[in-house]
């Protein structure tokens, strides 16, 4: 070695590598050093890389759990190699093949990263040049993951960026069945499985299902999966299926809040109108089908007007949300609770007779009386109850019932409020 390169600064040797080179704290995923390239490559300052952690760096990295597995894996067996993308400062991301080993110096332990752009080997990958590859090339990127199963011997290859999508290395996951049908969430596994053999029984002309996936962390991923089989043996068995995965978890989340806005009443959180009307009609339905006793109560608040002229509409609606909740926490597991509009509510009581309903609004009108509405401010508040039962009425659909529990609950209000009548046969009506 020339005597003028024995003493120089390693930093010098590290500046002038192509490859990105990282020292990272293994606990807390911090960069503790870098070099030039790592720096310049992604358009950052050094001391910039420097405030970064593999979990802002990474763009495949989420959160420390997954980042505390990967580096479990390192650990036991002292190298880890993944394919991933940086995020580059201009908002855009690079390639990498990255190579992580651990040692420790002076009892403290490190992870030396060195990081490949493949950009352009992936441009110009050999093995693409001809059109079946090309056509692999472009099914990979345009989804987040390819599989090909060979049937007769349960191999599985699982493309990288299926196991990117999932937090895995290039050099993990099981080339097998089950490594995937393992991780299929529970509940949807034997839909999956039924689909999926009822394409392999010809029953079906492709594979196609949306169900849940575990990834690295133990949390699930929406993911829509679609396959086909591709290669037949002599007698028509299938010997080979070829298929894609897309994450469809952002979906399914704006799918679940669209269907909560469209469900629940946006001021209290319980059920709207339209999801609670077809809540009771099950509800009553199932009772009629067992011949068991229902009760449908409409309840009203008393006087509310005088709470939006006197203290405004702001406090009224403090005033619903309170008296929901004071309803909700009376509800058994099995009833139903959900607001009618303005100040009424309805409440189905499955299972429930004419006595026990008598006893339950009495527990209703005392909470009321007890409730603390000093909170809000405000007198204390009463409330106007009117019940129809099924055994008190030939008709036992919901309009039915809705209607001798709206008339009862008028007459409530008519004669004193703060009170509960009952809807009996033949168009009477009973005080309590």
């Amino acid at each position: 070695m020339p005597k003028e390169l024995s003493t120089v600064d390693l930093n010098v040797l590290f500046d002038n590598m192509e490859d990105a080179v990282y020292l990272i704290d293994p606990g807390s995923s911090n960069i503790l050093w870098c070099n030039r390239a790592a720096h310049e490559d992604l358009g950052y300052e050094k001391h910039e890389i420097l405030n970064h952690s593999v979990l802002s760096l990474q763009r495949h990295m989420v959160g420390m759990p997954q980042w505390e597995e990967i580096a479990q894996v390192i650990r036991n067996n002292k190298s880890f190699t993944f394919v991933g993308n940086h995020h580059h400062k201009n908002g855009g991301d690079i390639s990498v093949e990255i190579i992580t080993t651990v040692f420790e110096y002076k009892h403290q332990e490190y992870f030396l990263s060195v990081a490949r752009d493949i950009g352009k080997r992936l441009e110009h990958e050999d093995t693409l040049n001809t059109r079946d590859h090309r056509i692999w090339f472009a099914l990979n990127e345009a989804s987040d993951g390819l599989w090909e199963w060979e049937i007769s011997n349960g191999h599985v290859f699982f493309s990288p960026q299926l196991k990117k999508m999932l937090g895995y290395g290039p050099d993990e996951m099981e080339p097998t069945v089950d490594t995937w049908s393992n991780n299929i969430h529970p509940e949807d596994l034997e839909y999956v499985m039924a689909s999926l053999n009822a394409h392999l029984n010809n029953e079906r002309s492709h594979y196609e299902h949306q169900y849940r996936l575990k990834n690295r962390n133990g949390h699930y991923l929406w993911v829509h999966d679609k396959g086909k089989i591709c290669e037949r043996d002599e007698s028509g068995n299938p010997i080979m299926m070829v298929g894609m995965v897309h994450n469809i978890n952002k979906l399914k989340q704006l799918e679940q809040q669209l269907e909560d806005l469209a469900s629940e009443d946006f001021l209290t959180k319980l059920p709207n109108r339209r999801c609670g009307e077809l809540k009771a009609q099950e509800l009553i339905s199932k009772a009629i089908a067992h011949n068991q006793d229902l009760c449908l109560a409409m309840l009203d608040l008393d006087y509310f007007k005088r709470i939006n002229d006197q203290y405004g509409h702001q406090r009224g609606d403090e005033v619903l949300k309170f008296t929901a909740d004071i309803l909700s926490r009376f509800m058994r597991p099995t009833d139903l609770i959900y607001r009618w509009g303005g100040e009424e509510f309805i409440c189905v009581f499955p299972n429930t007779s004419i006595v026990e309903i008598n006893s339950f609004t009495a527990k209703i009108h005392k909470l009321f009386e007890n409730a603390d509405w000093q909170t809000l401010g405000i007198p204390k508040q009463t409330i106007s109850i009117g019940i129809a039962c099924t055994s008190e009425s030939d008709s036992k659909d919901f309009e039915s019932l809705f209607k001798r529990a709206d008339s009862a609950s008028y007459i409530a209000k008519q004669s004193g409020r703060n009170q509960t009548v009952i809807a009996k046969a033949n168009d009477e009506y009973s005080f309590k």
